[in-house]
């Protein structure tokens, strides 16, 4: 969640990336370097500025590296032994940077500029610090340095502080809280100090922007309003010359306020996510937004968007697990709202979005909202099954089954057969039969309602019109149980189904019962056929914390284990199944 930084010469962009900086390309997009040393968290990276080619980053880990991000080298490393939550530099501080550092207490901030000896060693002590400002807010985007190093601004809460360096005075100026006035959010979110004029501009929890002047003087200080936004102000950030603001937050638009005034507002709309960071390249011809959604768009001084960095999406409820698509063999899990997103682990890079939805998501938190919430690869990546649904109340439950055709041509895939209201009550689980033999594609659904169904792909085509479409065609269950998982054999003869603590094992061909399984161990949670020379064996993992493994040509119990299974995954090229455990005390 650390905003991105811009070369001197605007030709690449620097993205913090856990551990590492990664160095894009701003033309292609390209990853061209990946900056690995630190050992934990990088919180901040600025450019050198007595060397433009040169970049510092600070981490967690204590220290400071200095990098050639042309060649992708290390420099050197300076070890300053404080956790570091962000960094600062200044032309005219000689061979000192700014760090933000935690005091005794974990909520305790300070500000501190920390001396970086001149040695030709690659690693560094650089213990000596001077303190700066107290009581700040961790957030690199609550601290701005103003008019050439002349003083520095800090916000939190509902102050605004200003330290003159050359004075060595701290003006407070407060606004009032929301204690006094009803529902007044003024508390300041962030902080932007114009290049070259004494003003400081704020952002705000109301979505206010103050443009604050003449605060060298306690008494004598004014501020001006700016308001558009109507949530919070999430980052604000002064053009070079200072002849525009920039500003940034949950409504994914960036406002441009030419002259700092209201009449002169122009919109970049539609970014896709809230805006958490504005950057501005130093050449000033370029902009950057990091956005909530795991993004960075470039974007143009004339406000036109250039280049998109996307990483992996984190939504947050991942429904339909992670699984890997057969054809590219890219991790593909929930994306954005109402998307599946294909995903490189190879190239780090987001190959496409599926809109499965086909809504426009309307981000309100009072909205229930339609939610992806199965997904599943059939037929080696030539069909792809999905499910949502929405909620409102316990007895209203909408669901709609998609099933999508690969699409040589389009390299993606096609909508083929929409199916409302698939089963009564919640689904459980998908599978696909993936068996060779099996010339007609296969799907089997499980559901709370009690049924497992199984749907054929039917050619009803004629003369008139081709129509091939998804039917149901045979729907089984087993005393009022619910059907909680299901599972084809390698060889897609045996289906099994779970239904809650029973397993039940089906014939593909004529859908009879041949057996069940029965423990009484809880309820399953997991199914999974063994493969190759394990093929006559059933693994199920119940919610009680015990593995059962059964022989299905004895039709009995062949081993059992006491270990809490949270994900069973077959191998697709060998015998071994891989199974996560959960122990009490944490994960194996």
């Amino acid at each position: 969640g650390r905003g991105a930084g811009f070369s001197a010469d605007s030709k690449y962009i620097f993205c913090v990336s856990g551990d590492f900086v990664k160095v894009h390309s701003t033309a292609t997009e390209e990853c061209v370097h990946i900056l690995q040393g630190h050992r934990n968290l990088v919180t901040g990276i600025q450019l050198n500025p007595k060397n433009h080619l040169q970049l510092y980053s600070c981490s967690f880990d204590g220290t400071i590296k200095l990098w050639d991000y042309i060649d992708g080298i290390l420099i050197k490393t300076f070890t300053v032994g404080h956790k570091l939550h962000a960094l600062f530099t200044l032309a005219f501080a000689e061979d000192s940077v700014f760090v933000i550092i935690n005091k005794e207490k974990p909520d305790v901030f300070q500000l501190v500029s920390v001396k970086l000896p001149k040695s030709s060693s690659q690693e560094i002590e650089a213990k000596e610090l001077s303190f700066v400002l107290d009581y700040i807010n961790q957030s690199p985007k609550c601290i701005a340095f103003g008019n050439e190093g002349e003083y520095v601004a800090a916000v939190r809460d509902f102050y605004l502080s200003v330290y003159f360096f050359k004075k060595k005075t701290t003006s407070r100026f407060t606004l009032s809280s929301s204690k006094n006035k009803k529902h007044a959010k003024n508390n300041f979110t962030c902080v932007a100090c114009h290049p070259k004029e004494d003003c400081i501009a704020t952002g705000h929890k109301d979505g206010k922007i103050r443009l604050w002047r003449n605060f060298d003087d306690d008494k004598k200080y004014t501020y001006t309003c700016l308001h558009w936004h109507h949530d919070m102000v999430m980052d604000l950030a002064f053009s070079v010359t200072g002849t525009s603001l920039l500003s940034g937050g949950r409504e994914s638009v960036l406002v441009e306020w030419r002259d700092a005034t209201e009449k002169n507002k122009e919109f970049l709309p539609r970014l896709g996510a809230t805006i958490e960071h504005i950057s501005v390249s130093p050449a000033g011809d370029l902009f950057c937004t990091s956005h909530s959604d795991n993004k960075i768009i470039i974007i143009h001084r004339n406000l036109e968007a250039s280049a998109v960095i996307q990483g992996l999406v984190k939504d947050s409820n991942i429904f339909t697990g992670l699984m890997i698509d057969p054809r590219t063999k890219a991790l593909v899990l929930n994306g954005k709202p109402g998307h599946l997103q294909f995903y490189s682990l190879q190239h780090d890079k987001q190959l496409y979005n599926l809109d499965i939805i086909q809504q426009e998501y309307i981000n309100d938190y009072g909205l229930i909202q339609i939610e992806l919430t199965k997904a599943a690869f059939g037929c080696y990546g030539n069909w792809l099954a999905t499910v949502e649904q929405r909620q409102e109340k316990e007895t209203e439950l909408e669901l709609q089954m998609k099933l999508w055709m690969y699409n040589k041509k389009t390299q993606g895939f096609v909508l083929n057969t929409k199916i409302n209201m698939p089963h009564e009550d919640h689904i459980t689980a998908l599978c696909f039969c993936n068996a060779e033999k099996f010339e007609n594609p296969t799907l089997v659904t499980a559901s709370k309602d009690g049924h497992f169904k199984v749907w054929i792909l039917t050619d009803d085509s004629d003369i008139y019109k081709k129509a091939v479409g998804w039917t149901c065609d045979f729907v089984g269950s087993y005393h009022k149980y619910q059907a909680t998982n299901c599972c084809f054999s390698e060889d897609g003869s045996l289906l099994a189904v779970s239904f809650e603590e029973i397993v039940t094992i089906w014939d593909s061909e004529t859908w009879e019962l041949k057996c069940t399984f029965c423990q009484r161990a809880g309820n399953i949670r997991h199914l999974c056929f063994g493969r190759l020379t394990c093929s006559k064996y059933l693994l199920g993992a119940t919610e009680n914390g015990i593995l059962c493994c059964w022989n299905l040509l004895s039709c009995a119990l062949e081993w059992s284990a006491k270990l809490t299974i949270r994900v069973m995954e077959p191998d697709p090229c060998s015998e071994n199944i891989a199974a996560v455990s959960q122990s009490s005390a944490g994960s194996d």
